[in-house]
C-alpha cells in the first residue's frame, strides 16, 4: 500500500481504502457470476466444477461432491511474458 499511496500522493487509509473496495466490487461481480477483465493484467472468472466421488478414508465409504462454482484468475498474456522475463531463476 505504501508504493501506492506514495506514487498517488493519498494517505495509506485511503489507499487501503480503494483497494478493498476494488476488491469487494470483484468480489461482487463474480458472486453475480459475472467475470472481471483486467486489460494487461488477467481475468477473474466463475469456473464450474462437475461433481465427483471422493472417498471419507477414515470411515471407508464414497461420497458425492456436488457440482460447484469456484473463483479462478487467469493471468494476461503480457503479464506472464513480464513475469517471465524479470524474474529471474535462482
Amino acid at each position: 500500500m505504501s508504493n501506492i499511496s506514495n506514487k498517488l500522493g493519498l494517505e495509506k487509509n485511503e489507499t487501503q481504502k480503494v483497494v478493498e473496495h476494488f476488491m469487494d466490487e470483484v468480489k461482487n461481480s463474480l458472486e453475480s457470476g459475472e467475470n472481471v477483465y483486467l486489460r494487461g493484467f488477467g481475468s477473474f472468472t466463475v469456473k464450474k466444477r462437475a461433481s465427483k466421488t471422493g472417498r471419507n478414508i477414515s470411515k471407508g465409504t464414497s461420497i458425492v461432491i456436488p457440482a460447484h462454482f469456484v473463483p479462478a484468475f487467469k493471468p494476461a498474456k503480457t503479464f506472464v511474458e513480464s513475469v517471465k522475463t524479470k524474474v529471474k531463476v535462482k
